[in-house]
């Protein structure tokens, strides 16, 4: 599951969109393409791209592999203080006996002595590279073995001195992007998607997120009640109905917290206009209440808890993320789940570390047990909930999660009962440890656990999102819905390094197709701001690359999930998390997420419809250097002229037709809403946007 500067381009110095570069910089960002000896490449694993190498006594998730009579030169900058790693030889390569050395500018710095294959023990590498430039890693094999035997350094690292960076970083390639969202305006906007999807009968729970100045007042009417009158032969002839029950009848609004609540009984469509207003202004907005057996009709939005706490979740934090979530104003944009990961539970073979940790798994009826850390789980969802804000929770279809707690395994029915009578609207099912008891092979071993608990949930008396955790495997996209999920993890976990986030990018292009109300692809949760692996400090991605993170995010209509301490929030990253257009295109109703519709030299361009008719593109710059991208509307199948805006700034670039090109960053997104003028219209035999991707697709597996 989860494995434990001053910047002289930036244009405008920001707590958050910089590296505090005294935390090591992991090897899948280092520039390993200067071979000096030796046949073949080096390997690099990170969690995104689920490689994994091995030495007989451990299993790595981060490193790099490399075969032996090789060397590789890495250029550091001499900025870099300590290179660790854990050393042996590859557990599945040769038998045989090498040793590893690394020498800097030449000059040996350390080496290994001997290790050979099957050695129970990997060897430690500390070094001291202060003022080193180049740092070549080397392999040798001795004693006859020859060179297919392998050498792995696990979890390879460079500590680097407070404020400075590898050469290849693109903060040394490229300028930064500061803030570009503008300032929250004092009148009222309502964000938010147009819709709301609950099941008959099933509480519902929406805070209606408007920005602006308080005070404000909000009030709720019904346009269908209050605008359609046909007569009985018009119902019975009509295909969809109109559904004349008044919501407003059937629900309640906390004027405090802006919050809807009550029940609706009958499947349909219930409209309801909000009006805002405060001093400043007025805003109007209909809200479609779709009562069905749809629910999660636009990705989720809200905070977890793993990247900011990992294994001190509490009750104490996590109401303060509640709060924060509230008072930073990311509920006003449409941030409403505060999702509980792993570590609530008892886990006694950990008590010795962590005494909060003792207690039963189970209670003697088998109702899971929460730890000392959550005294009251319902209170907790109580107040989180009287906040107009969800409540999330993790588990396993294992028998034990991934942090060695109870899973759900043989218990689904007593775990989903218990989370529907704590209150919790969403559940996290994380594949760990399932492999133990797992049966069956490729999809249908698969889709087996989360059929369970699928149904397990489907039978309580509330809504619970379902979100499967298990990283893409069995192409999880085409039957995630057929399980009762309403989202699937593509990718394995996340990190704040470009590589990282890039290799999940990747992943995603062949997956638009499945997306949908109730079906979304996600590619874990957003690596910007404070998180624990950093002690907390700010993320270790460039500016420009979280521009791209939250752009590409929005394009593939992933759900958003904010992994950070909401309470150490700087302007930066608040102004990642708050752009409403931004959101707008993540939360569009049709649902379609973006396809990559043309590629070049270290640039793509990717593009989803709307609802409305407009198309929202990305340009995305893969190279560490500026470019130019040139995004030929014709060729996709745009007529005529089309009004182009740039979305981060809020503002109209103009009105283009033939080509739109634009100059952008190393590593960065240029992320545009296209409408169509009054000649503006798709080609005739261009059915969907994202046509262009199915060719590039079909173009890759023919080669």
């Amino acid at each position: 599951m989860r494995l434990a500067f001053a910047i002289a381009f930036l244009a405008v110095a920001l707590p958050g969109a910089f590296v505090r570069a005294d935390y090591p910089v992991p090897c899948e960002q280092f520039d390993v393409s200067k071979v000096v000896r030796g046949k073949g490449e080096v390997e690099i694993a990170c969690a995104a791209i689920e490689k994994r190498f091995s030495t007989a006594a451990h299993k790595h998730f981060f490193g790099m592999r490399m075969p032996a009579a090789f060397a590789v030169e890495i250029p550091i900058g001499g900025d870099a203080t300590t290179f660790e790693a854990s050393c042996g030889v590859d557990k599945f390569g040769e038998k045989g006996k090498v040793v590893m050395k690394v020498l800097g500018d030449g000059r040996e710095l350390w080496s290994s002595g001997v290790t050979a294959w099957g050695d129970t023990n990997e060897v430690p590498a500390k070094v001291d590279v202060r003022g080193v430039k180049i740092l070549t890693l080397s392999a040798d094999p001795v004693e006859g073995s020859g060179e297919g035997v392998g050498v792995v350094w696990g979890e390879a690292k460079l500590d680097y001195a407070d404020g400075k960076v590898l050469p290849s970083d693109v903060r040394r390639q490229s300028r930064q992007l500061g803030i570009l969202t503008p300032a929250v305006r004092p009148e009222p906007r309502i964000n938010g998607p147009r819709v709301y999807g609950v099941r008959p009968g099933r509480p519902i729970l929406y805070r209606i997120p408007v920005s602006g100045e308080r005070p404000m007042k909000i009030s709720l009417s019904s346009p269908a009640v209050d605008c359609f009158r046909q007569d009985s032969q018009d119902l019975q002839d009509s295909r969809n109905p109109v559904n004349l029950v008044n919501p407003v009848e059937k629900i309640s609004l906390n004027p405090e917290t802006f919050t809807i609540t009550g029940v609706i009984d009958k499947p349909g469509e219930y409209p309801l206009t909000i009006v805002a207003e405060n001093a400043k202004g007025k805003d109007e907005k209909t809200l479609t209440i779709k009562v069905g057996e749809t629910i999660s009709l636009t990705p989720a939005m809200g905070w977890s808890s793993w990247n900011a706490f990992g294994g001190k979740v509490s009750d104490e934090k996590v109401r303060a993320a509640a709060d924060a979530l509230v008072s930073s104003g990311l509920a006003d944009h449409g941030y409403a789940y505060i999702n509980i990961d792993d570590f609530w539970q008892n886990i006694p073979e950990r008590a010795k570390e962590d005494p909060a940790l003792d207690g039963p798994l189970r209670d003697a009826e088998g109702r899971i047990a929460a730890n000392s850390r959550f005294p009251d789980m319902k209170a907790l969802v109580d107040y989180i909930h009287a906040k107009g804000l969800k409540a999330g929770i993790y588990s396993s279809p294992g028998p034990f999660t991934c942090g060695r707690a109870a899973g759900s395994w043989q218990h689904e029915e007593f775990d989903a009962k218990t989370f529907a009578d704590w209150g919790f609207d969403y559940l996290k099912h994380d594949w760990c440890y399932y492999d133990d008891v797992a049966f069956g092979k490729g999809v249908h071993r698969a889709m087996y656990p989360y059929l369970v608990m699928g149904a397990a949930l489907r039978h309580q008396k509330r809504d619970i999102v379902l979100s499967l955790c298990q990283y893409g495997m069995e192409n999880v996209s085409a039957w995630g819905r057929y399980v009762g999920a309403q989202s699937w993890r593509t990718t394995g976990d996340v990190f704040d390094t470009w590589a990282s986030v890039s290799a999940a990018i990747e992943k995603q292009k062949k997956l638009f197709m499945y997306t949908g109300p109730g079906a979304w692809n996600d590619p874990d949760m957003l690596c910007v701001g404070a998180v624990c692996w950093n002690d907390f400090k700010p993320t270790r991605l460039a500016p420009n690359e979280q521009y791209t993170h939250i752009s590409m995010w929005a394009l593939v209509a992933a759900p958003l999930l904010i992994g950070c301490d909401l309470t150490r929030l700087d302007d930066f990253t608040l102004s990642l998390l708050t752009n409403d257009e931004v959101i707008e295109i993540d939360q569009d109703t049709l649902g379609k997420g973006a396809g990559c519709i043309a590629e070049g030299d270290d640039w793509e361009i990717w593009a989803r419809p709307l609802a409305d008719g407009s198309i929202a593109a990305g340009l995305y710059n893969k190279s560490s250097r500026e470019q130019t991208i040139a995004f030929n509307m014709e060729k996709a199948g745009l007529l005529c002229k089309w009004r182009v805006r740039d979305v981060w700034r809020q503002e109209d670039v103009g009105v283009f037709a033939g080509v739109y090109e634009a100059t952008v960053p190393g590593h960065a997104t240029h992320l545009v809403r296209l409408s169509p003028c009054w000649c503006g219209e798709l080609r005739d035999d261009v059915v969907d946007i994202r046509d262009a991707a199915w060719r590039l697709i079909r173009e890759k597996d023919l080669r």
